[in-house]
């Protein structure tokens, strides 16, 4: 099985870490280095202006929260917010997601991974996230049953998605509307009170999953 799975990924352009230089005054968090194996290390690409992330911190103390913002101004409400509520689980993080992740994160070291409302790219599809060659290299730093939660309002966007999860990465694929009073972030806020439909795709990594990019 694990062999299908590495023929799937092969079938997708090669991403190429080493090509990507670390991010600006990057410092690999003390979090992020993999010594606390008990830790249990979520990530969260595209924070915004944090409001799932402080939430998220806030209701889960006994696990770890890493949650990037490449926008400043976002950001800094973020992090402006992140200091006044002193949350002690929670790591912010300013920099572009997949050149901080490269340098940043272990392979086989995260439980969980949020993607919420991200840009939808609908003029370059090819920078949506399950198009991307990085993708693999995403899976490879999720541990075998963690889980990349995505959720987005655009039905073709979501559409993809479950299609790729399920036709290229071979991920056990979850779909389901998300409820009418969840307020997770600015834009499902915004979403919901406009009545729009907003979906979201659980995609679980098997046990004996392989990447290229396992190290």
């Amino acid at each position: 099985m694990a062999q299908e799975f590495i023929l799937s990924h092969q079938q997708q352009r090669a991403f190429q870490p080493q090509k990507l230089s670390a991010p600006r005054d990057f410092v690999i968090p003390e979090v992020a280095k993999g010594n606390d194996k008990t830790a249990t290390l979520v990530l969260e690409i595209g924070a915004g202006k944090g409001k799932h992330a402080l939430s998220f911190a806030a209701a889960h103390s006994d696990q770890q929260l890493i949650a990037i913002e490449r926008t400043r101004n976002k950001f800094e409400a973020f992090a402006k917010q992140a200091t006044q509520q002193a949350l002690s689980n929670l790591t912010p993080i300013h920099a572009d997601a997949i050149a901080w992740i490269v340098h940043a994160i272990v392979p086989n070291s995260i439980a969980r991974i949020f993607i919420l409302y991200p840009n939808p790219e609908q003029h370059n599809p090819n920078q949506q996230w399950l198009n991307m060659p990085f993708f693999e290299f995403l899976l490879s730093r999720l541990q075998e049953g963690g889980e990349v939660i995505l959720a987005t309002n655009i039905k073709s966007y979501m559409d993809n998605a479950e299609q790729q999860s399920i036709g290229v990465w071979q991920l056990p694929t979850v779909r389901h509307e998300v409820p009418a009073n969840s307020q997770r972030t600015h834009f499902e806020v915004e979403y919901v009170a406009r009545r729009e439909t907003c979906w979201q795709l659980n995609m679980r990594k098997p046990v004996g999953y392989q990447t290229r990019f396992d190290g």
